[in-house]
C-alpha cells in the first residue's frame, strides 16, 4: 500500500522538478516574495539584476548598465530590457526556483534556452 501511494505521489510531480530541485512559479504572488530586496547574479557575466515590484529592472553586465520592465502574463515573467543600448528582444519566460537558492528562467515560455541565476 505505501509503495503504491508513493508511485502514485511521484506521478504527480513533475519530473524535472524531481531531477533538480527546481519548482514551477506561475504567480506574480509567489515570484516577488522570491526576489524581493535580492540581487539576481551569474558570477561568471559580473551580472547583477534587481527585479522590482513596480516593474522595472536595473542591473549591469561586463560593467554595462542593464534597464527594462517586466510584468506577469499567464503564469510567465515577461520582460524587454536594453543592454547599455543593446536592446534584448521581448520574451515570455517560465520562471522556477530552488527556494532561497537559485532562480531559473527559461526563454519562449519554457521551450528555449535556460539562465540561472543566483539569489543573494
Amino acid at each position: 500500500m505505501r509503495l503504491t501511494l508513493f508511485a502514485l505521489l511521484l506521478s504527480l510531480l513533475p519530473l524535472q522538478a524531481l531531477a533538480n530541485g527546481f519548482e514551477v512559479i506561475s504567480d506574480k504572488k509567489t515570484f516577488l516574495q522570491l526576489v524581493k530586496d535580492r540581487d539576481l547574479r551569474i558570477g561568471l557575466y559580473n551580472l547583477t539584476l534587481n527585479i522590482l515590484p513596480n516593474g522595472q529592472i536595473n542591473g549591469k553586465a561586463l560593467g554595462w548598465q542593464i534597464s527594462g520592465t517586466w510584468s506577469w502574463k499567464d503564469g510567465y515573467f515577461c520582460r524587454e530590457m536594453d543592454w547599455s543600448g543593446y536592446a534584448i528582444k521581448p520574451n515570455c519566460q517560465l520562471v522556477e526556483a530552488r527556494p532561497g537558492r537559485d532562480i531559473r528562467f527559461t526563454s519562449d515560455q519554457g521551450t528555449g534556452e535556460s539562465a540561472t541565476l543566483r539569489l543573494r
